[in-house]
């Protein structure tokens, strides 16, 4: 592939699909420059080093990530929002699994707050908690719970961690409807008091 045209956007799809295929910890600009036919030292004059092309991947893909759970949960509540978001999630990173890889990154929180996707992703996330009459600090513990439920069980998922006949995906369901029903049920603290903080990142 020519070096004309090479831009930062190109850079980092490729990055993104090269992560899907080889895995995200796998990918390094020598990899990437060999996939353009050119050097290592031409993929800097659009990052700056490795970190920077793994968090612009992580970005990328957190944003891709994020449009098809706004999508899934689009005028839905309740019940039916979790079920949506938890099925948007568990696709993609089944689909993806290097870009997925990638948004489970630790990336420096002064760029996380300032991300668009990062933004969106929490507005979407405590939108739908809220729904469950949720206020912080149980905001946060719910955040946690789901991120970890959902995380784990993709992850083990892809790696066939689950060995027993039952059906992966009726496993799935049952847990979503058992959140659900911790959601509904939630042991919750006093309110924060004070001023309330903008949106983060799921924590």
């Amino acid at each position: 592939m020519p070096r004309t045209g090479l831009t930062a956007e190109r850079v980092v799809a490729a990055a993104a699909d090269l992560a899907d295929e080889v895995g995200f910890e796998n990918v390094t600009l020598s990899a990437l420059a060999r996939r353009f036919g050119v050097k290592d030292a031409s993929l800097y004059s659009h990052v700056r080093n490795l970190q920077d092309l793994r968090t612009r991947v992580a970005f990328l893909a957190g944003g891709e990530m994020i449009e098809r759970i706004a999508d899934a949960v689009a005028g839905r509540a309740g019940k039916d929002a979790l079920a949506a978001f938890a099925g948007a999630y568990r696709a993609y990173a089944l689909e993806r699994p290097g870009r997925y890889a990638a948004t489970q990154a630790r990336i420096d929180q002064d760029l996380v707050a300032a991300s668009p996707a990062f933004r969106r992703t929490a507005e979407i996330t405590y939108g739908m908690l809220r729904a469950y009459g949720l206020e912080e600090p149980d905001l946060t513990d719910a955040v946690r719970l789901l991120r970890s439920t959902f995380h784990g069980y993709c992850a083990l998922e892809a790696a066939g961690g689950f060995g027993a006949a039952r059906d992966v995906r009726t496993s799935w369901d049952r847990a979503i409807e058992a959140l659900h029903v911790a959601l509904e049920n939630w042991p919750r603290e006093a309110a924060v008091t004070g001023p309330v903080p903008g949106p983060v990142p799921p924590s």
